[in-house]
């Protein structure tokens, strides 16, 4: 297709060097589905180049045969045919211009809005394969790094698909036309003009490699700076908890620094093509006019013919100025290509194969489940086995990294089983629908996240009904026990919630989050340390809410508290079951359990008793 074809074009005359080099062009391979989508746009622009050039080239032709005519001029004729003459020439010249201006017009609206859908349609693309991409990759790939290949790098690639395609055609057919009418008028003259051409092209060889590679290293610095400005900004409050802004200004400074410096590098080899070009391009302007002269002499050329030569070698100045630049966006793009290609090209490791419908009863089943975390080969999970029915409430407890948060991350599918059987309705987790399976799924993660919305439109969000009633909504919030604190603020529900709920105290961030889960009536209600940011009332408030529904329930927790009316208990060390049963079991068994329980009562006790004031 057209990108390869550009670039066998531009260096067919030198032998591909360079495994890397040769992959990085290869990736823009992958827009040639675009070209063929898009491929009537193309077709018009690459006509409507053609009728430009066409005129433009017209122009010095009418000159040089006008300045002929001229020559041989009747000086005996009167002067108001002169001046009848050198009007209609100069209607002439106008009509051409504004011809070839206007075919000019046509050629961006087909070529460069070609490129706007094209950049549309990858972004689009490259943002859906981010939606199918599974848990594991978001905990691969930095934040920074996802926004910077859907930005920049998209950006770069559109710079190709716009101007460097369009610039490109422009060349070739200008090229084509000014070389037939030169060869025309003076075989000899042709080939002596375009001598410093060949020489141009090694040159933006040999600088185009080395744009491709400094490109490449922009992009990555790029990826790291916007990775750390992201993290700067979503730990801000941290940052000057600590003070430790100074620290931080440092380390954006030097990556900064270090971007700044490879792009001068880059800007520096990019400044190399245009003075070469200009430089060959006066070399060829020069040969014309001696060279021209000479022949002029011996009745070989006229001095129209000469005054051709020189119009033409003018209007390949911006065409052959415009293949150094054009050559940096195809390297620049290529680079650029290649990364989005990476993520494009990524596997989706956990995908939905059954389309059926499914209504989830309630049975949760555990069979001996392992699972290793493969980075750092950590046996999270270790034949486990555990079953749940319709209906009943699961406590987990164990140490930080017993592996609790990975069961939840099993039961949804976000990870799979490294070995064992996680049975949903006697049904493989496998082959059931995923889909529906997790819709009628409320969780509320570890990590509460808030948008920056209304508090309305957050709650909401755990709704496939977007109209939902307000009452619903305002019930929802009353069982998580946060109505009162919303109707508290000024706009209400409709308060708009800063970045990640700034506005809001950690227990009020919680319990909408708990909201977020029960408007949507789960069949599945999982709870992953939820309720440490709320009080002991508060948290008892909403474990008996939720206890009414008769949802069947997975409640994670360090508090002995949110646990003690589960239907049975577990407590996880490393992957693995230590002790199980009802809270007055667990409490007889006099295990960890029982001693968390003691330790945590006596805390409680501590905070409850009056301290003493001194006399």
């Amino acid at each position: 297709m057209f990108s390869q074809v550009y670039y066998i074009l531009l260096q067919r005359h030198v032998n591909e060097r360079g495994k890397n080099r040769k992959l990085s062009m290869k990736s823009l391979s992958y827009l040639n589905k675009y070209f063929i989508k898009y491929k009537w746009r193309f077709l018009f622009g690459v006509l409507f180049i053609i009728g430009s050039n066409w005129f433009k080239v017209a122009m010095p032709e009418f000159f040089g045969n006008f300045t002929d005519e001229l020559k041989n001029w009747d000086t005996s004729k009167p002067t108001d045919e002169v001046i009848y003459i050198a009007l209609k020439a100069g209607g002439i010249i106008m009509l051409l211009i504004f011809i070839s201006g206007f075919f000019l017009f046509l050629t961006r609206q087909m070529i460069i809005i070609m490129s706007r859908h094209i950049e549309y349609d990858l972004k689009n693309e490259i943002y859906t394969k981010y939606q199918e991409l599974n848990y594991s990759f978001y905990k691969r790939n930095n934040t920074g790094d996802l926004m910077n290949r859907i930005s920049e790098d998209v950006n770069k690639v559109r710079m190709y698909l716009g101007p460097g395609i369009m610039y490109s055609i422009n060349l070739v057919a200008l090229s084509i036309l000014v070389i037939r009418n030169m060869v025309n008028i003076n075989g000899y003259l042709t080939i002596i003009v375009l001598i410093p051409l060949p020489l141009m092209s090694f040159i933006i060889y040999k600088v185009a490699n080395r744009i491709g590679k400094l490109s490449a290293e922009v992009q990555e610095e790029q990826s790291k700076m916007s990775t750390l400005v992201q993290e700067t900004f979503s730990g801000i409050r941290v940052i000057k908890a600590y003070s430790r802004s100074s620290e931080i200004n440092q380390r954006l400074s030097k990556s900064a620094e270090d971007y700044k410096a490879k792009s001068m590098r880059l800007v520096l080899t990019n400044a190399l093509f245009t003075p070469t070009i200009f430089i060959l391009i006066g070399v060829s302007t020069i040969l014309c006019i001696y060279l021209g002269g000479q022949l002029y002499y011996s009745n070989e050329i006229t001095q129209g013919g000469i005054l051709k030569f020189i119009f033409y070698v003018n209007l390949l100045t911006w065409p052959f100025a415009s293949i150094g630049w054009v050559s940096s966006l195809i390297s620049r793009a290529a680079a650029s290509q290649t990364r989005i290609n990476e993520f494009l090209k990524e596997r989706v490791e956990i995908t939905n194969t059954n389309h059926d419908a499914f209504n989830f009863e309630g049975d949760i089943e555990f069979n001996k489940v392992s699972y290793t975390y493969p980075n750092s080969q950590i046996n999270a999970i270790n034949k486990l086995s555990f079953k749940l029915t319709k209906g009943e409430s699961l406590g987990i407890v164990g140490r930080t990294g017993a592996g609790k948060s990975t069961i939840l991350k099993l039961i949804m599918r976000q990870i799979e089983p490294t070995s064992g059987q996680i049975l949903i309705d006697g049904i493989d987790l496998k082959e059931l629908n995923l889909n529906q399976f997790r819709n009628q799924t409320g969780i509320v993660p570890q990590d509460v996240f808030l948008f920056s919305d209304s508090i309305k439109n957050n709650i909401l969000f755990g709704s496939s009904h977007p109209n939902e009633l307000t009452e619903k909504i305002e019930n929802a919030a009353k069982e998580s026990h946060v109505h009162h604190n919303i109707i508290d603020f000024k706009d209400q529900y409709n308060t708009i919630l800063g970045e990640r709920g700034v506005n809001l105290s950690g227990g009020q961030k919680q319990r909408i989050s708990i909201a977020r889960a029960l408007i949507r009536d789960p069949k599945l209600l999982i709870l992953d340390d939820c309720l440490s940011a709320v009080d002991t009332e508060t948290e008892d408030i909403i474990l008996s809410n939720l206890k009414k529904r008769q949802t069947t329930s997975i409640v994670i927790s360090h508090r002995i508290s949110s646990l003690r009316n589960a239907s049975r208990i577990i407590n996880i060390e490393n992957g693995s079951i230590t002790e199980q049963g009802t809270h007055s079991e667990l409490i007889e068994l006099n295990g960890m359990y029982a001693d968390l329980h003691k330790k945590q009562l006596a805390e409680d006790t501590q905070k409850k008793e009056p301290k003493n004031t001194p006399h």
